[in-house]
Parts: C-alpha cells; structure tokens; sequence
C-alpha cells in the first residue's frame, strides 16, 4: 500500500470502526486539525520525542507521522480507540510508527512535545499535568486541544500546578488549544487517589480519567445494596464495565468462592480497580481491559453485574448500554442473571426483556432501578 503523503488525502482514509456508538460522527475534528497546526513549529523533532494521549481514531498520530514525526508513543484511555488507530494506520500504510503505551511516567520519559485532547474532567488532566511535568524533557511543551464550549479556565488552574507558562491560542472553528511549557521541578505524580467508602467498608481507588474518581456514585451503590441477592448458586461472576472495581470488590469479598472477573474498555479504569481491589486484598480478581466481553467465552458466566454508561459527551444515549446487555446475554449461560442498575429515565427494561430475557425490578429508589434479567 502506497504511504499517504498529503494531510487531506490522509484524513479521507480515517475511519472510526470498530466505534460503532456513533457512527454518524467523523474521524477527524477541528480540534485534531488545529492541534497539528499548532504542533508544526515544533515538528518533527528527534526520534521518539512525540507523545500523543487520547488520540481518538488516529488523526493525530497519523497527522504527525505524516508530518516527520518518527517513534511516536500513544495512550488512549479508550480501547476502541487504540484500535481504531491501529487500523487507520494500517489502512494509510503508516503501520508501525507508534507505540501504544500505558499513561504512566514511562510514556512521557524525555518527550519534547506532546499533544493531547482535551479530558472533560479536571482529575485527568490533572494526572496528565502531573506525569509531563515530572517525566518529560525540561523543555517540553504540552498542547491541550479542545472545544471550546467544554473548557474551563478551571483548566488553566490546573496546568499551571506543573508549569510556569500556560497560555491559550486563539479560537478556530470553536476548537482552542491551551500551551502549557516550563514544568515545575516539585511536580510529583499523585493518582491513583484512594478515598475510604465508610458504608461499604472499602478503599476505592482511581486515577484522573476514570469516571465518578474515587467516590461510590449512587448507582453503583444501589446496585451493591442488592447483591446479596443476587444468583446465590453462582460460581462465576462478572462485573461488566467495572469502573474503579467496586462491584467486583463486594462480591469477591462477600463470596470467598466466587470466580470474579472485571473488564472494561477504558485503561484508566482497569487500573483503577486493580488499586482497588489490590487495597482489599482481592487480587484473586482478574481485571481485564475489554471491550463489550469480548474476550469472555459463550455461555461461561453464571452471573454479570453492570453499571452502563448513558452519555456520549453531553448527550443521553442507549446504544452503549445496548452493548454491553448483548454481551451479557451472550456470555451468561441459561439460567444466568444480569443485575443491571440504570436512571429510572432511560428505557432500558424493554432492551434487557429483549437482548437477555424475562426482566424483572430488584430495588428502586428516586432515580434508580435496579433489575434482574435472566438468560
């Protein structure tokens, strides 16, 4: 396959599969593009110097190879995304010019540049911040991209806890890019951060990117109130888009018995709930970064307990949790239950009726409900 040499003649090749949530949304977005432009002063630079985190399909790891850049290391919270990448490269003929690699202090060792999408939440930017100023090149310099109508002047607070410089570009196409240089010499990572949950006996543990930190929010909760319930004769459990792990947790710790596995398809959570469930002593619970249970044989699981997400960015959507109730019924065997938790809003029960099987609500409360769906 012939290396595509023009920006434009690249960006027509990108896809988004396998994310099949939205597939009505491109593969490349202003805040891509105007990322790339601000990085141009800086590229190519030396051979493994550019840092990517939370590309979302590939535009900008690809953008910058086409660029000069050489050894590119990625994070990507996202496993979709990882392997939306990996195929754009492939599909552009840019395969092996990166690196797929953990959002830890070794990503960023001596980057001099490194290029990012804006996180919607202060903690992760705030563990990104931390991590560039402590590991990077003393003369890095970090762009952060993002919409403007999702950023914060709380986001330039937070930058500047690692650097001296922080600045903004000026809007285009309501993208902005936020320029932070200078990292502080005392800047020390600090996540995970583990908070103590007095009601359920348990320290939970997260980094920056994962969703609800290292509070219990009140799903979860509800749902972990029900479980004693749950398949007494179970012999295998999963918890489906685990989150910090606090689910795994009670039950592992609640049934010595129990085989328990967790997945998710974002890495911050599965590290998360490794932190978890390393602080409870459960480290007989597999945690494993999947997408939809993909790696879960059929018919293998006697019980899967899930919290779903229901937002695309700002928007409230069913397909997510869609997802990951096929999966479920798709790896429970006969018999099986799902104890699923949702917003009493969302429409879910006659999805479950009809992708696992005969529903029926456990507990409730004023926003939510919790149910049993039997394979």
């Amino acid at each position: 396959m012939d290396v595509v040499r023009t920006p434009e003649e690249l960006f027509a090749q990108l896809r988004r599969e396998p994310d099949v949530e939205a597939p009505d949304l491109v593969a490349v977005d202003a805040t891509d593009r105007l990322l790339l432009d601000e990085a141009a002063a800086y590229l190519p630079g030396g051979p493994g110097t550019l840092v990517v985190v939370d590309d979302a399909y590939g535009a900008l790891t690809l953008g910058a190879v086409a660029a000069g850049a050489t050894g590119v290391r990625v994070s990507q919270d996202l496993l979709v995304g990882e392997q939306a990448l990996a195929a754009n490269a492939a599909r552009t003929g840019l395969a092996g010019t990166h690196r797929s690699l953990p959002l830890d202090a070794g990503l960023f060792a001596g980057a001099g540049l490194v290029l990012a999408k804006a996180p919607r939440g202060l903690d992760a930017l705030r563990e990104l911040t931390e991590l560039v100023a402590a590991a990077a090149d003393p003369d890095v310099v970090l762009l952060v991209g993002g919409r403007v109508k999702h950023m914060t002047l709380g986001m330039n607070d937070v930058l500047r806890t690692g650097f001296n410089g922080v600045s903004a570009t000026l809007a285009r196409q309501k993208s902005r890019v936020l320029v932070a240089r200078g990292p502080r010499p005392d800047v020390r990572p600090t996540f995970p951060r583990c908070r103590r949950d007095a009601d359920l006996g348990l320290d939970v543990c997260a980094h920056g990117a994962a969703f609800a930190g290292s509070r219990v929010d009140d799903g979860t909760r509800l749902l972990a109130s029900a479980l004693p319930g749950a398949a007494p004769d179970a012999r295998t459990a999963l918890d489906l888009g685990c989150g910090t792990g606090v689910l795994a947790a009670v039950l592992a710790r609640s049934r010595p018995g129990l085989a328990v596995t967790a997945t998710d398809q974002s890495a911050a959570a599965v590290a998360s709930a490794r932190a978890t469930l390393a602080r409870a002593g459960l480290d007989r619970v597999a945690v494993q970064r999947d997408d939809a249970a993909s790696r879960v044989a059929d018919g293998s699981v006697d019980l899967v307990v899930c919290n779903p997400p229901f937002h695309l960015g700002a928007a409230v959507v069913t397909a997510a949790a869609d997802r990951l109730f096929a999966a479920a019924a798709r790896v429970l065997r006969p018999g099986g239950e799902l104890w699923a938790v949702y917003n009493n809003r969302l429409p879910h029960r006659a999805a479950l009726r009809r992708l696992v099987g005969p529903t029926r609500v456990a507990t409730a409360d004023r926003r939510f409900t919790v149910t049993v769906s039997t394979r």
